[in-house]
């Protein structure tokens, strides 16, 4: 069969093993059922941004230029929590969005995603946050008020943890074991004491499962930056990547807006 689209992240369904479905933007297809069966994404030299302008070149985020400039969505306190200025009312890009978004709880959390890793997000958007990482588990540490709390909590811990999934690790079942209660505990005690009244009461740490048949001994990134085919055996899926046989990973978010022909 043959689609026809642009890439959107992947729709992610928890559950015994997590549901993966492609946005095409018209169509989604259910990729568990093709795990074992070989799949072609090819590239059409085509980009639509978000605000629907088509282009050759994107920006981070996969934004065009202007977008990448002006939309609160790729504003400073999206990528640095800790910039967060809505509280005090100041406006980074656009002061009413900035409040919805960075005015609600966040939490702080510990996440084995390829290796212990702290990271932020909002209270209700926190389970989406580990499946697009690949966590095989994580647990909420502290829940704050607001987006700048949580960031300035999270630059403190930077100090003994990474921000970053070690996605090489991941991909190829590198992920060590933790007790992440104990790491959790451990970590609480190296906050000051300004941060722990938001450490929550008790840690509970949430496990996720992903349908991948084998995983790579070594890994290599496909992008069409260098390709414009990314074809092979699907072998499983984690986080936003698709597992190819033969160790190639193809990073579905990272191509978001990419006009493709998706075969199977």
């Amino acid at each position: 069969m043959e689609y026809r689209g642009y890439l959107q992240k992947m729709a992610a369904q928890s559950g015994e093993k997590v549901h993966y479905y492609l946005n095409l933007g018209s169509e989604l297809i259910f990729m568990n059922e093709l795990i074992g069966r070989e799949i072609a994404l090819t590239f059409q030299h085509k980009i639509t941004c978000f605000c629907g302008k088509e282009l050759q070149k994107v920006f981070r985020q996969n934004y065009c230029y202007d977008c990448f400039m002006t939309k609160p969505e790729a504003g400073q306190p999206i990528f640095f929590p800790e910039k967060s200025q809505a509280h005090l009312g100041i406006e980074d890009r656009d002061l009413e969005f900035e409040k919805r978004y960075q005015l609600q709880p966040h939490v702080v959390y510990l996440a084995n995603s390829g290796g212990l890793k702290v990271g932020v997000t909002r209270k209700n958007a926190r389970f989406n946050r580990w499946i697009d990482q690949g966590a095989i588990a994580a647990v909420v540490l502290a829940e704050t008020e607001n987006r700048y709390q949580a960031g300035q909590l999270e630059v403190y811990l930077k100090e003994h943890l990474s921000d970053k999934t070690d996605w090489r690790n991941m991909l190829s079942q590198g992920d060590p074991e933790f007790d992440l209660i104990e790491e959790a505990k451990r970590v609480a005690d190296l906050l000051s004491e300004e941060f722990k009244p938001f450490v929550v009461e008790n840690f509970s740490p949430v496990e996720m499962t992903y349908p991948v048949e084998k995983y790579p001994e070594k890994v290599k990134s496909i992008t069409f930056k260098k390709q414009d085919e990314c074809k092979g055996v699907l072998q499983g899926i984690r986080g936003q990547y698709l597992l190819l046989e033969g160790g190639g990973v193809f990073n579905v978010r990272s191509h978001e807006g990419h006009h493709v022909t998706f075969a199977f």
